[in-house]
């Protein structure tokens, strides 16, 4: 029974896909991949042909998937993990890999799985009311791969604060839509509160790199770094300037000791220089230094357990928050926030605050010659 419900829901997004095509975005990103076994896992389980191969290679296996992992609505982890990434869940081994990846490649991609693959995107404007005057931030949060609602709301109702004790306009929203040049140009920072999933239209996409690379600020916490796989090279190599690896598991949250590395830094000006916290501390398979970035604040690797989801998660050199400038554009991201109560630590708070005022007035910063 719980095999056809999966099989029916699979069945049943590609349907209603099918009759809103004219409606959805046409552009979405690996609208005309091929099927492989680097495409996300859930257009793989959206396609009848594709999901077949699968359960063939691994009999019985996708059907004890825990929902969370094998759903095809978002939000769903099947948007943030590949067919090869998900032997943990299918059991299939790395060996048997390219011949189900030569078996799916041959499989006609049809409209209904352009119209499937789209359907989690949507392009329709979204009209905000902002009074001139004052700075503006358009906190974005639309997720199309894991959701943790307490840390999402717990960010929003954090940045809402901020935003308020400044006397600064902010509105939020889940609409890729509102990711076009002329919104975009209406604001001069935009926060990425822990997007996980692609959820940007090709349009869309260059859009923000626009948008960014003309002078505008990026802020980005937590989670808006921490997907298995990314569709998007430019997002992770470069706005955010590393690839998640893992985070510890036995405990998952731990206390850590956080280090400012640079205290000139005007994000770091009014932070002590060390503070012990506790959260869910990612690790990353690249270090942001190597895409040019000013590493604000590091991890003591020796305060806590960097070990988990089956990996050694030891960096050495372990940056946690950092900026970065992109064209005239300053970007900022800060792996902390998993745990809802962290948005109301007063170290936090003050980094958050100080991220803001950089990422939002301080044109200057990105200017040429200027330090980062």
């Amino acid at each position: 029974m719980k095999a056809l419900g999966i099989a029916a829901a699979a069945v049943a997004l590609v349907a209603a896909a099918t009759s809103a095509q004219a409606a959805a975005p046409t552009d979405c990103p690996l609208r005309d991949a091929p099927f492989s076994i680097d495409s996300p896992l859930v257009d793989v389980l959206l396609s009848p042909q594709a999901r077949a191969v699968v359960a063939k290679a691994a009999p019985g296996r996708l059907d004890k998937i825990p929902a969370r992992f094998a759903g095809v609505e978002p939000p769903t982890f099947a948007a943030i993990l590949t067919l090869k990434e998900a032997g943990a869940f299918t059991g299939i081994k790395p060996e048997a890999m390219p011949a189900i990846d030569a078996e799916l490649r041959a499989i006609q991609v049809t409209d209904a799985d352009r119209a499937a693959r789209c359907a989690r995107y949507d392009d329709d404007p979204v009209t905000f009311s902002i009074p001139k005057g004052k700075p503006a931030v358009l906190l974005f949060d639309k997720i199309n791969g894991f959701r943790d609602d307490p840390s999402v709301k717990a960010a929003r109702a954090a940045f809402e604060k901020l935003a308020a004790q400044k006397g600064w306009t902010i509105v939020a929203t889940d609409k890729g839509g509102a990711v076009r040049p002329e919104t975009l140009q209406k604001f001069d920072a935009v926060i990425w509160n822990n997007v996980s999933g692609d959820v940007l239209t090709l349009a869309q996409r260059q859009a923000l790199k626009n948008y960014i690379e003309a002078g505008g600020g990026f802020l980005a916490v937590h989670g808006s770094a921490g997907d298995p796989a990314y569709f998007w090279d430019w997002y992770a190599d470069k706005l955010i300037g590393a690839r998640f690896k893992g985070h510890p598991m036995a405990p998952q949250f731990q206390d850590a000791r956080v280090v400012v590395e640079d205290r000139s830094h005007p994000i770091a000006a009014k932070l002590p220089s060390e503070w012990v916290m506790n959260d869910e501390w990612y690790s990353f398979r690249t270090n942001p230094r190597a895409a040019g970035a000013h590493v604000i604040l590091t991890l003591d690797e020796s305060s806590y357990k960097p070990a988990g989801m089956g990996q050694d998660l030891r960096m050495g050199d372990h940056p946690i928050a950092w900026s970065n400038c992109l064209g005239k554009g300053r970007t900022f991201y800060s792996a902390i926030g998993h745990r809802p109560e962290v948005y109301s630590d007063a170290r936090h708070l003050a980094l958050l605050d100080a991220a803001l005022d950089w990422t939002a007035l301080d044109r200057k910063a990105c200017a040429a010659g200027a330090r980062r």
